[in-house]
């Protein structure tokens, strides 16, 4: 696309976490950080839509335990953000958006603002740098602009967007008449006999100025407390962490409900560029291709006389025999099997298994963190074991434990290790003891990946008992961060 009059920022929204796509999007890595639907995660994908061609450094809107995986992703792709924002906690889109305007407003106070969720997918780039170019003259021109996908089936699961009259001189732009939030399927069935009504895809162009306006009208407490924590925000590594006290205290809401349904400013431009939320499975089911009995099977399975069901296995085989309209998903640790027009309720499992603390609501076996990773391995009264992988040139927090002591043993490469007094070397099968209280730590000079098993024994294990002294990535405090 050319480069419009004014600069284009792309603001990606980062902080869902996608609980009907459980049990492969969970708490500490979600939807939007893995490869459902191509190579790239979710989150790539939106970041490569907007690289270059008319978009200036795209602006990362994030929450705290996602910042790290978010940032080597996007270096993955070699782009760099102009800023990875870090929300104290979940508040909505309205106070994310407006921390968004007022940092616009500070560095590049021409630009306008691209607002793209994480987490959706768009087949036909074309046609979405088109509707952006288009929306975003129309923002230009003094509007609040939603990209609308066309309606073209009663969803129950979408908003919508009902066009009013035509804007002058802006072919393909009208005033928004009706917003509707999640109809019943029968007022959708009834929506999809009248013409203009488009999807709400959650995509806008805003002046930052203007948001900002609007929002002191309609939602001044989002718009106070947001432009304080903006003031009060301190650059952290690579991120920029927000003023805690003040963003929680942003009301929760979306900019629909706080501005978008209550502005005289705003517009639609609907166009049609292959988008989906990818909100459940069976979205999932739709966007692939299917075998000649309507399946899709991925990863390790075997099917016999299925027909119409998506079957997908990021772990053991999985054999399935003669289901149909069924959905079967296979992690690690977990597999689940639901009727296809059901999917939607895969929520209400992740809600009961949070209810009764269940970890698998929350993270994977394998759990990311700024210096690799690590996998649960064996757990019993008394003992847990773990597969580290640390990568070149990073190391874990200085660090000791109240309860438990640690055996490590080295699988492959070279580690660094810091015990007591004494700074160590080991390699392929030198191991050594941290007994409890001792002050500890573990890196990876490098060139390759140090791979370990880690047997920890105590009277608690849980990933809270750790006492930072030092730490190259700002995590002090105590936490489930190892």
């Amino acid at each position: 696309m050319e480069k419009p009059a004014r600069p284009v920022v792309p603001v990606i929204l980062s902080g869902g976490t996608g609980t009907r796509l459980w049990p492969m999007s969970r708490e500490l890595h979600p939807k939007q950080l893995l490869a459902l639907q191509g190579e790239l995660s979710l989150l790539q994908q939106t970041a490569w839509r907007v690289r270059n061609k008319g978009f200036e450094a795209p602006l990362v809107m994030c929450g705290e335990a996602h910042r790290f995986i978010i940032a080597e992703q996007l270096r993955d792709l070699w782009i760099e953000p102009r800023d990875i924002v870090l929300e104290p906690c979940a508040r909505g889109t309205a106070p994310a958006l407006a921390v968004a305007a007022e940092l616009l407003l500070r560095d590049e106070p021409d630009a306008l603002m691209l607002v793209s969720p994480s987490d959706h997918v768009v087949t036909d780039e074309d046609a979405y740098r088109a509707a952006v170019r288009t929306a975003a003259a129309v923002a230009a021109r003094g509007h609040l602009v939603t990209i609308g996908i066309p309606a073209a089936s009663p969803e129950s699961g979408y908003g919508y967007i009902r066009s009013g009259r035509a804007l002058h001189r802006q072919p393909g732009a009208f005033k928004v008449a009706e917003f509707v939030e999640k109809p019943t399927a029968e007022r959708a069935r009834a929506m999809l006999s009248e013409s203009g009504w488009s999807w709400n895809s959650g995509m806008f162009v805003f002046p930052p100025q203007l948001l900002l306006d609007e929002l002191r009208e309609h939602a001044p407490e989002v718009a106070r407390w947001a432009a304080a924590a903006v003031r009060g925000a301190e650059p952290d590594l690579d991120f920029l962490r927000l003023a805690q006290d003040e963003f929680e205290r942003c009301p929760s809401i979306s900019v629909d409900h706080a501005v978008m349904e209550r502005t005289s400013r705003a517009a639609v431009v609907s166009a049609d560029f292959g988008w989906d939320d990818v909100g459940t499975w069976s979205a999932l089911w739709r966007l692939n291709e299917h075998d000649q009995s309507g399946n899709v099977l991925l990863g390790d399975v075997i099917d016999a006389g299925s027909a119409d069901s998506y079957v997908r296995s990021n772990g053991t085989l999985v054999a399935t025999v003669g289901l149909r309209d069924t959905i079967v998903v296979a992690t690690p640790d977990v597999v689940l099997v639901a009727d296809r027009s059901r999917a939607q309720d895969v929520k209400d499992v992740v809600g009961r298994l949070r209810a009764v603390g269940r970890t698998e609501a929350i993270a994977h076996p394998v759990v990311h963190r700024p210096w690799g990773c690590y996998e649960a391995v064996d757990a019993g009264p008394g003992f847990q074991v773990k597969h580290i992988t640390v990568k070149p040139g990073h190391r874990l927090s200085l660090q000791t434990h109240e309860h438990r002591a640690e055996h490590w043993v080295v699988i492959s490469g070279t580690a660094d290790v810091v015990r007591g007094e004494d700074v160590l070397t080991l390699r392929e099968r030198e191991s050594i003891d941290v007994p409890v209280g001792c002050v500890h730590r573990l890196g990876n000079p490098g060139p390759g990946l140090l791979h370990l098993i880690e047997v920890q024994t105590g009277s608690y294990l849980g990933e809270d008992d750790i006492v930072r002294l030092d730490d190259a990535y700002g995590r002090l405090a105590p936490s489930v961060s190892a």
